[in-house]
């Protein structure tokens, strides 16, 4: 076979195979110049440490975010996250943010000082820089939770009663799991507050943070753990989601949603399936000025 014959079989090759590509599924989901809104997650712990998750940190390991060294870090924080500017911040409260707007007007004025509070220490200073005049409040119930304080619960509370009293055996993983929260509480005791966030905001660390929720409690005998999952966690989480979804945003809005790091996996999973969102890893702000 002659080096043109050779060539022509291969032109004719690629032009056969460039009209059967296939095509990308944002030339059917994004028509006349439409774009995708992006959105930032910001994993946080609890700078208040209420003691309301299962794993509590001890007090020799809890960090003062009002001590003139972590203030000065969390500015630094700020100005990292900053990178994104938001126009729309999404925080980890319920609906009506009145009462967090009002505190926010007296910081404003003088009149209040900020609290070991996540939304007083990142989200008011980035609202500040950027004159944003709203908090989004898109925390929300989960179904069987608003089930069993509706009404007329009495047919669910016996069903869910035995869900969440069935009884798993013991998961030396879930040790582990505890072990490696004690050993993240000293990192961020020892780290700054932008390498906590960092770390804590990686896909890795998110999806391995996840991995806690389908052992110990989920490997009932039957389906008790899953179902208890899906009614009460993953229920949780994607009513959080719809909710920021209800927010009035358009293609020029820029979000950043600041919960606690635990709810990251499954608000991740979702914008990143999402044909209205782009998410933004928080790691590629680095790239930014």
């Amino acid at each position: 076979m002659t080096r043109s014959i050779v060539v022509l079989l291969a032109a004719m090759l690629m032009t056969n195979l460039s009209l059967h590509a296939q095509r990308a599924p944002e030339e059917f989901l994004l028509k006349d110049g439409e774009k995708k809104i992006p959105v930032l997650l910001v994993g946080t712990f609890h700078f208040g440490y209420p003691g309301l998750d299962s794993h509590k940190t001890s007090e020799e390991d809890k960090i003062d975010v009002l001590s003139p060294q972590r203030q000065k870090e969390i500015r630094e924080l700020v100005d990292y996250i900053a990178r994104f500017k938001p126009t729309k911040i999404v925080v980890e409260a319920g609906k009506n943010t009145g009462y967090l707007m009002r505190r926010y007007e007296r910081w404003q004025a003088g009149t209040y000082d900020l609290r070991r509070k996540e939304v007083d220490q990142l989200a008011f200073p980035l609202m500040k820089r950027f004159g944003l005049d709203t908090l989004y409040g898109c925390d929300a119930p989960s179904l069987v939770w608003s089930l069993m304080n509706s009404a007329d619960s009495t047919v669910l509370k016996p069903i869910a009663g035995r869900i969440y009293a069935a009884e798993s055996p013991e998961d030396p993983m879930s040790d582990r799991y505890f072990e490696w929260y004690d050993y993240t509480d000293r990192y961020a005791l020892e780290s700054t507050m932008l390498e906590t966030f960092l770390d804590m905001n990686s896909e890795h660390h998110i999806k391995t943070m996840h991995g806690h929720y389908i052992i110990d409690d989920f490997k009932t005998d039957g389906f008790e753990g899953a179902d208890g999952l899906a009614m009460n966690w993953y229920s949780r989480n994607l009513r959080i989601f719809r909710r920021i979804q209800m927010i009035d945003a358009d293609q020029d809005d820029r979000i950043m949603v600041l919960f606690g790091a635990g709810h990251m996996a499954i608000l991740m999973q979702q914008f990143e399936a999402s044909p209205e969102y782009e998410l933004v890893p928080f790691h590629s702000l680095s790239k930014l000025k």
